[in-house]
């Protein structure tokens, strides 16, 4: 049988963007299936979270805030490592870049193989990949909550590690008084979890436990439509939580048994494409996922680097059309 396009290297069309107003002075902007980012506003200033793949994309997002708002951008906070969310940092020319002390080490072990890996598999979202400077260096990290006083009578912003998840140094953004949160991408709503640097049995358990416990109301996903209500937060970490459960049941019934690599893939993606298959970056995801929960599984503590060249040796294993 043909080889599926590889990831999403085929995906090349333009994504509606949705532009959201979550409360006075609060932003996000969404797209389908493509990561999300934000903004909150202090008193004089502005925090800006994620930071989008290339400069060149992430002027884009700054001029649709401009319209909004003229504060410059005290803070630019990052939620991992990930390319995609990290790279288009020089365009905000931000005072402080802000990320978990465990992600700072991440970019310094991984950050270059991780450029080359996830801008081969997501070529629309490195549009201008040119104008990267290199890698995205935090210049404030912290190891459990760093809080912002946004000043006047706006509140807090807490920014709060909640444990291992989508990877080791994974982080939130919480507006206490607003009860609005930036998940990042240890929550998706109506979007395929993206694993291979995951912590699966913890992100599940203790990691989510601990977002969930936050009460928000309103949840911005790293993927995926903005979850308004409690209802709605609480139904987006149980969509996340069953992604993961099923993954854990489907490849350890596999290894336990015996059985192979591509089996633990077809089992997974038979129990999970009836309500998952639709959703953005389904596909793609699921064979960098079981490979990193089967090592994960057999004893590998930390994720295996992903580089261009194992990327397209796993896909080539695993992901037949």
């Amino acid at each position: 049988m043909a080889v599926k396009g590889f990831a999403s290297s085929a995906d090349l069309g333009e994504k509606e963007q949705t532009f959201e107003i979550l409360g006075e002075g609060v932003y996000a902007l969404t797209a389908d299936g493509d990561p999300n980012v934000g903004a909150i506003e202090g008193e004089d200033f502005l925090v800006c979270f994620e930071a989008m793949a290339t400069p060149v994309v992430a002027r884009e997002w700054l001029a649709r805030l401009r319209e909004h708002t003229d504060k410059p951008v005290r803070y630019l906070v990052l939620s991992h490592y990930h390319a995609v969310r990290v790279l288009g940092a020089s365009a905000f020319d931000a005072d402080v870049i802000v990320a978990h002390e465990n992600t700072r080490a991440l970019i310094a072990e991984r950050g270059e193989q991780d450029w080359a890996s996830e801008f081969a598999r997501m070529p629309r979202l490195a549009r201008g990949a040119e104008s990267v400077p290199g890698l995205t260096w935090p210049t404030l990290t912290f190891s459990d909550r760093l809080t912002i006083d946004l000043g006047g009578d706006r509140g807090d912003l807490v920014l709060r590690y909640c444990g291992r998840g989508h990877t080791e140094g994974d982080i939130v953004a919480w507006l206490p008084k607003r009860k609005i949160l930036f998940a990042g991408d240890l929550v998706e709503a109506q979007a395929a979890l993206y694993t291979g640097d995951a912590y699966h049995r913890e992100w599940t358990s203790s990691t989510l436990e601990n977002v969930r416990a936050l009460g928000a109301e309103t949840l911005i996903g790293g993927r995926g439509g903005v979850s308004y209500g409690a209802d709605a937060v609480q139904a987006a970490i149980a969509q996340t939580r069953n992604f993961l459960e099923v993954m854990i049941r489907e490849v350890g019934a596999v290894q336990r048994s015996g059985g192979t690599l591509k089996q633990a893939f077809e089992a997974t993606h038979a129990a999970l494409v009836g309500s998952y298959g639709g959703w953005p970056i389904f596909e793609h995801c699921l064979p960098f996922d079981v490979s990193r929960l089967w090592d994960e599984l057999a004893g590998i503590e930390r994720p295996v680097i992903w580089t261009a060249e194992r990327d397209r040796e796993i896909w080539d294993q695993l992901q037949d059309a």
